[in-house]
């Protein structure tokens, strides 16, 4: 995996447009709060009229939010791209897809943006997996702080978490959902992956699931080339009531030491609590003995 490229660093005063590409939205309370957090850092936010548009669990057609994505990414005035929220849709608009021509810039989101923000670094353009505006309000200072550092060009701390396996690793950072990144494996939506070091996280999937989904990646080959994984936070992740189960730490930690790379899990990512903004395609050291994530300088 090549490094990637930064769009240019925002500042006040820029104009960021809001897309739903993935669930529609189910409430805008916690919407429109992440909408004033940007705007309180005196950024320009343009929200689509049809920003609450409904089409089953969608934000609208496939062909209405494939429109509203390409409109943004091609507008010059634009500077970066502020996703609503996740829930699932966001694969749907690349089939067939390419990003219309125009200057990099911000493209900002997690979970069921994981799909765009790969499709994104294939074109060697970094974006970031963090909050979505859904989200924002509900981060500590210290994370939405840490986001807007990001975007506008300061350093951003290390992150810290618990030594899994030891070792050293430095790569491309590739941040993800699991359960969205494994959907794309073996598409042409896949990243390259060698040289990588992997951040994962999810959310609401049982244990065996988990494990189901890691199989797969051993199973194709995917982790021969992976040079450190970074674990965030497997959150509603519970063994279901009643049934003979491994805890999902059990699970990781089986499909996943003995591949004897650096491993450092218990970061502060991923969906139910903090989510630091973590960059796509950006180089990264992952330190296995201390239990340290940071961008390489």
């Amino acid at each position: 995996m090549q490094n990637c490229q930064l769009p240019p660093f925002l500042q006040p005063g820029d104009e960021l447009r809001v897309v739903a590409p993935s669930g529609t939205l189910r409430e805008l309370t916690a919407f429109q709060a992440g909408v004033e957090v940007w705007r309180s850092r005196g950024y320009r936010v343009v929200v689509p009229d049809e920003i609450a548009a409904r089409w089953g669990y969608l934000a609208g057609s496939d062909e209405q939010r494939r429109s509203q994505l390409a409109a943004a990414w091609a507008d010059p005035a634009c500077r970066g791209i502020l996703c609503a929220r996740g829930g699932y849709g966001g694969a749907r608009l690349l089939e067939g897809w390419h990003w219309p021509a125009a200057d990099p810039k911000w493209l900002i989101g997690f979970s069921d943006i994981t799909s765009l923000l790969m499709s994104l670094s294939q074109r060697g353009i970094a974006g970031v997996h963090g909050p979505l505006l859904t989200t924002l309000a509900a981060e500590p200072d210290w994370s939405q702080q840490r986001l807007f550092d990001w975007v506008e060009g300061r350093a951003i701390a290390p992150l810290t978490g618990t030594p899994w396996h030891s070792g050293q690793a430095t790569g491309p950072l590739l941040p993800m959902n699991l359960t969205v990144a494994t959907t794309v494996l073996g598409t042409p939506l896949q990243p390259e992956l060698t040289g990588a070091i992997l951040a994962i996280e999810d959310v609401g999937e049982a244990p065996y699931r988990i494990d189901r989904m890691l199989t797969q990646w051993r199973l194709g080959g995917w982790f021969q080339h992976i040079r450190g994984i970074a674990i965030g936070r497997f959150s509603q992740c519970e063994p279901p009531s009643g049934i003979p189960s491994l805890t999902v730490e059990e699970v990781l930690r089986d499909r996943l030491l003995d591949l004897g790379i650096p491993i450092v899990a218990e970061l502060p990512f991923g969906h139910d609590g903090p989510n630091a903004a973590l960059p796509v395609g950006i180089m990264a050291h992952l330190d296995g003995d201390r239990g340290l994530l940071r961008l390489k300088s």
